[in-house]
């Protein structure tokens, strides 16, 4: 069935027992797994267990038999396609006509036609719920900020939500992570409140990592090694400077993310940017094709998570390390070099 926006938080932080398949789709790719991510919370902060969808494609029979299946470990589990696309039509039928199921199934997809037979499944069964995102704009972003600001127990003014919403460039993904290390930081929960001011955002804010800290990131993804490690030399200021350097190459990797899996799907690295018209910058076309050719989807899942640990260790540390953040960055870059 089709997801009514008033009716969505509950359907997320509540969902229904009889619901088996959930499916977000539309522009905001970067809002559909941002809700995707709070369905997982709902489901009482249920496992991601990845299934790849050309799997499902050559044994449809597979979903609902995994879907069916215990989890090994107990506790909740849901199964997550990423990205969907009409190759899995076969399979969630055959989850929705199963007996049974222990897990939910969650895809996230891109755009889809109104003659999609992936959406018209997920809108007229009673056992799936569908969900269309658009890209935020005014007072939308300025609400999404809010509600993503309380999840995390941090208090804003408007101005300051105005400034994240710009520094995310109406990326709900990209807002919900800065929100949540803003909240580390200050050590803001729901139980204890905490006021986000501008001077927290001026010293930690994504839109304050730009220049050689945005540069450093790229260089290790595109595997430029010798260029890197110049850089590094340069860097100094220890764990200061780290933050901005790990704001920008999270950016990165968020945009490389949808990027990647369109050129998995059969699309070419030229295509994928020239695409992208006036949204790249020219002069970063040819390093951002160098890092799509190396960086498979997996890969890039990869290096976010290990980046995301590392930051969480140095904002919690009183003595941040420089070297904490070279070996990880050299890490990267070996990785961009193989092909």
């Amino acid at each position: 069935m089709k997801a009514v926006k008033s009716s969505l938080s509950g359907a997320l932080d509540r969902p229904a027992a009889n619901i088996r398949f959930y499916l977000f789709y539309g522009p905001d790719e970067a809002g559909s797994r941002a809700f995707a991510m709070r369905l997982l919370k709902g489901l009482g902060n249920a496992e991601k267990f990845v299934v790849v969808g050309t799997a499902v494609k050559n044994d449809p029979a597979s979903l609902a038999d995994e879907a069916g299946a215990l989890a090994l470990f107990g506790g909740a589990r849901a199964l997550w396609i990423e990205p969907a696309s009409e190759e899995i039509v076969e399979g969630v039928s055959a989850l929705l006509a199963a007996a049974a199921s222990e897990s939910a199934v969650i895809a996230v997809a891109g755009a889809l036609r109104k003659t999609s037979g992936l959406l018209k499944l997920a809108e007229s069964h009673p056992a799936a719920l569908a969900h269309c995102s658009y890209v935020p704009e005014g007072r939308d972003m300025d609400r999404v900020i809010a509600e993503l600001a309380h999840e995390v127990g941090l208090r804003l003014s408007p101005d300051v939500s105005q400034r994240l919403a710009a520094a995310a460039n109406s990326n709900q993904a990209i807002a919900a992570s800065e929100l949540e290390k803003f909240a580390i930081y200050l050590g803001a929960s729901m139980a204890t409140p905490r006021d986000l001011d501008r001077g927290t955002l001026d010293l930690l804010s994504a839109d304050a990592a730009e220049g050689d800290l945005l540069r450093l990131g790229d260089l290790a993804l595109a595997g430029q090694m010798k260029l890197l490690l110049e850089v590094l030399e340069r860097l100094r200021g220890g764990g200061n400077d780290a933050i901005p350097v790990i704001r920008a190459l999270q950016r990165r990797l968020l945009m490389l993310a949808p990027l990647r899996a369109r050129v998995e799907r059969g699309e070419s690295v030229d295509g994928v940017l020239t695409s992208m018209g006036k949204a790249l910058f020219w002069r970063d076309k040819d390093t951002v094709g160098r890092m799509l050719a190396g960086w498979s989807s997996d890969r890039i899942s990869t290096a976010f998570a290990r980046v995301a640990v590392l930051e969480r260790q140095l904002m919690l540390s009183k003595t941040p390390e420089e070297a904490s953040l070279a070996e990880t960055i050299i890490t990267l870059a070996r990785v961009g070099q193989r092909r």
